[in-house]
């Protein structure tokens, strides 16, 4: 059977006057049904460019979008959304795959209330009286905790707190019960207690959901399988479990290392990542990381030349983009790293 979400080396550009930005260049992925992948990375690192690019939302004109993102719809079959017509992919939007945005405040239109919006987006995609897409606006609204329900339904988005709003937002996505779950930093500006309560709907949802975030702490709590991201481009991917207990990468490495952790006790401070993520019009040649690791020298120079591809380290689920040989890698993990985790 064929992944529900296959993305192969997609390519997602935005011509300027000062150059072309490379905001995702040659991205991978495979999403399979009833599984979390979570991507994270720093921001700017092409996460959020490459989900409105699954979901057909870059402005036409504005992007230059090359690659395959295969869909495997279970009502229109297996779709290329890359090449598919306009019309095609917003029929997907909505019934098959499915947005939560960062912010919701903005997502949510401010002159109309909560529940004519999700009333508006259920009706789009089955052919139901108002009355009965209006039932199912407060059975959704209910479904993902909205206290009253019946009477917050009729209220705007302005009268509903961050927390409530995602939740709004959630009720909306879920409407049409769509195969895929797109969540771009579900949890943002939220206390944790809503936080955690968020994080909770999100892992009861059948669907496939495809996690974005910069905290990994999210990620944790959420992901099968995680793929990190750096400067538009894969650097790590594989299960969560390994990922987190043997990363494999400088960079993850880096965000591992500059994350609070709660349960142990910490003997020095928290290292944050040296230097800034490099411009995306001008990408460093050979690794894009380069110029901010401490492991460039020990590649014989292939760090700045040449550009490290996807390849098995330790196990063949656990894909890493890196110039350094596996047992040196494996040693500076044991010896300097995990130490510091």
């Amino acid at each position: 059977m064929s992944p529900l979400l296959e993305v192969r080396d997609l390519r997602v550009h935005f011509p300027t006057e000062d150059g072309v930005v490379k905001a995702v260049d040659g991205l991978s992925l495979q999403l399979e049904r009833g599984r979390r992948l979570g991507i994270v990375g720093e921001s700017g690192s092409g996460k959020s460019a490459a989900a409105l690019a699954i979901m057909g939302l870059h402005q036409p004109g504005t992007a230059r979008i090359s690659g395959e993102i295969w869909l495997d719809s279970t009502e229109s079959g297996r779709a290329d959304l890359v090449r598919a017509g306009a019309e095609q992919v917003r029929k997907l939007r909505g019934r098959t795959m499915a947005m939560i945005f960062q912010d919701p405040l903005s997502a949510l239109h401010p002159y109309y209330t909560v529940g004519h919006q999700i009333v508006e987006a259920y009706r789009l995609h089955h052919d139901v009286s108002k009355q009965r897409a209006y039932r199912h606006a407060v059975e959704l609204l209910d479904r993902v905790g909205i206290p009253q329900s019946g009477s917050r339904v009729d209220d705007y988005p302005h009268q509903f707190s961050g927390g409530m709003r995602q939740r709004v937002m959630i009720a909306m996505m879920l409407s049409c019960n769509p195969d895929l779950l797109i969540a771009d930093e579900p949890t943002t500006a939220l206390d944790v207690t809503v936080q955690a309560q968020i994080l909770d709907l999100i892992r009861d949802l059948p669907a496939a959901v495809l996690v974005i975030s910069h905290d990994l702490g999210v990620v944790a709590e959420l992901a099968d399988d995680i793929l990190v991201m750096y400067a538009g481009r894969a650097v790590e991917y594989g299960p969560a479990s390994d990922v987190f207990a043997a990363p494999q990468h400088p960079y993850t490495w880096g965000l591992l290392g500059s994350m609070p952790r709660w349960d142990r006790t910490r003997s020095q401070r928290l290292a944050p990542i040296p230097g800034t993520p490099p411009s995306l019009i001008n990408i460093p040649p050979g690794c894009p990381f380069h110029p901010r690791c401490r492991y460039a020298e020990l590649t014989g120079g292939q760090a700045t030349s040449v550009r490290p591809e996807l390849r098995p380290a330790g196990s063949p689920e656990h894909l890493v983009a890196c110039h350094l040989p596996n047992p040196r890698r494996a040693q500076i993990l044991a010896d300097e790293i995990r130490p510091t985790l």
